[in-house]
């Protein structure tokens, strides 16, 4: 029947409301919409790089390095192990990019070499050769999961990273296998952006050793010890100050919970003050307790920042690092370690800025289009099917209003191709009130009454524009699974737009069209 049950009506009725109402806030500035009371919507389709201009950066994580720390901290376990058991070796070295080998002096604890550091590593594969020389090697196969894990943490921590800055939107995704794209929509000057992603930020507190740097070449530090440099410390010849530091970590910055800016009051200079967690502060304190009188470096990627001697203990799990800071410096190592350490450095591999200018031409050209096309659809309607076309006019505006209120509420980014993505569903979106009209006319030709074929018009031609438009999802679904980038953004806007057109132009259509002829009662249609 061409009349509809009340709650359906009520229900389309209210869907387009709805559509009108949270396509509204794109017509204001987002300045505006942040004002308005949380309970009105205010959500906005945002523009992508490629029409509000912003940044490009490609990351490569160095996967090379996880490696290279993990084999550091076996060999450094492998020493440890043997001094504890007491066992003489030589030459606990690194070999290839996956291997740590000694040699036991004596032939008759080669075995017992072997008992203190199989434990070491569960995935180190260990051989022992006829000359006495001990072989850990690390499995492939964890070495790749492991670099497989670094990248997708590095993906995390540099969404963090961004987010702190109030970057709005940015796109954060995997390319390859250890590459990272981020793009910055909006953001000019991604210097900022770059040296915040540019740094490791892997925080560590360290006892400063007692014996003295002097003397200590770089490279040649003494067993389980570091010889780093100062962050801003020099020498009187204008060398960085270096500092010889316990390499056991007394606490990682990982058990950090807090960390933000701030001000000694006493001084007036700016710190960091961080807060760890409950084992963060369980630890700080113990070590703070039972070594006053000794310094504690806090070091950032391989640099001293500072170095205070502990006067008391710091039992609340609260501290400050000092260190000739900023506003600006201090801000932003307070994000890097909020934001938590990268488990390898990330390299910036390609950079490329795009201009407003470009999107500015993208949006006229978009606008443009999206104009010329409703214009002609609107005159082709209503040249073709008169009042019929003006109903079908009234379908595309909520069409088009229920598209973009979709788009805003899930947060969209818009781009060049989710443009055309939109242009394409506006001329679509009156197929299927063509192929209504059409069976009307039919319907009409064989005699039928007005209503009659105006049932017969909606329940005929349903199937048909259900088969046409399954088609084209099917089609927007393959280049979503298959595509990338900004075509997958013109499959989720085709297919969002399939959706609203079926609705409008079945449904919204119907309801105009039932509504019109119990208000009229035609003799004839105008179709």
């Amino acid at each position: 029947m061409l009349n509809m049950a009340p709650w359906k009506v009520w229900t389309v009725v209210a869907i387009c409301v709805l559509g009108v109402v949270y396509a509204a806030p794109n017509l204001f500035g987002r300045e505006q919409t942040e004002t308005w009371p949380r309970f009105l919507p205010y959500q906005q389709i945002t523009l992508g790089l490629d029409l509000q201009g912003g940044s490009h950066l490609l990351l490569e994580v160095d996967v090379a390095a996880v490696a290279r720390e993990r084999l550091t901290n076996l060999q450094d376990a492998v020493r440890g192990a043997l001094r504890t058991q007491r066992i003489p070796a030589v030459n606990v070295a690194l070999q290839g990019s996956d291997s740590v080998v000694f040699t036991v002096r004596e032939p008759g604890q080669v075995e017992q070499a072997r008992a203190a550091v199989r434990d070491l590593d569960a995935a180190a594969r260990i051989t022992v050769a006829p000359d006495g020389s001990v072989t850990l090697k690390l499995d492939e196969r964890e070495l790749a999961e492991q670099r497989r894990r670094a990248v997708t943490q590095s993906i995390e921590i540099v969404r963090r990273r961004i987010d702190e800055t109030g970057t709005r939107e940015p796109t954060i995704q995997a390319q390859g296998q250890d590459r990272i794209l981020v793009q910055l929509p909006g953001v000019r000057e991604p210097e900022r952006i770059k040296a915040l992603l540019g740094k490791t930020a892997k925080l560590t507190f360290h006892f400063v050793d007692t014996s003295s740097a002097t003397g200590v070449r770089p490279g040649a530090a003494p067993p389980g010890t570091l010889l780093l440099p100062a962050d801003r410390e020099v020498e009187a010849n204008g060398q960085p100050r270096m500092y010889l530091i316990q390499r056991r970590v007394i606490v990682a910055g990982e058990r950090l919970s807090d960390a933000q800016p701030g001000q000694n009051p006493q001084t007036g200079e700016w710190v960091v003050n961080f807060t760890f967690d409950t084992v963060g502060a369980r630890q700080f304190g113990e070590a703070t307790r039972n070594n006053v009188g000794r310094n504690l470096a806090v070091v950032l990627d391989g640099r001293v920042i500072t170095a205070p001697v502990i006067r008391e203990p710091i039992l609340g799990g609260r501290g400050q690092i000092s260190g000739s800071f900023t506003p600006a410096s201090a801000t932003d190592l307070a994000v890097l370690l909020r934001a938590g350490a990268l488990p390898a450095p990330l390299n910036v591999i390609e950079e490329r800025s795009v201009g407003p200018d470009l999107g500015a031409d993208s949006i006229e050209a978009g606008t443009r289009a999206c104009i010329i096309g409703v214009v002609l659809v609107i005159f082709f309607m209503v040249l073709c099917y008169g009042l019929f076309g003006v109903f079908a006019v009234v379908a595309l505006f909520f069409n088009l209003a229920l598209l973009v209120a979709i788009l805003s509420v899930l947060g969209a980014t818009l781009t060049l191709p989710g443009i055309a993505g939109i242009v394409l569903t506006l001329g679509m979106a009156v197929d299927a009130n063509v192929l209504i009209y059409e069976r009307i006319r039919e319907e009409i030709r064989v005699g039928r009454t007005p209503l009659s074929a105006i049932e017969a018009g909606f329940e005929r031609a349903t199937a048909t524009i259900i088969d046409s438009n399954l088609t084209t999802l099917i089609a927007a679904l393959l280049l979503f699974l298959l595509g990338s980038g900004p075509v997958k953004g013109f499959a989720v806007v085709l297919s969002i737009g399939i959706f609203t057109s079926m609705f409008t132009a079945v449904l919204l259509t119907r309801l105009i069209v039932a509504e019109w002829f119990r208000r009229v009662r035609p003799k004839a249609v105008p179709v």
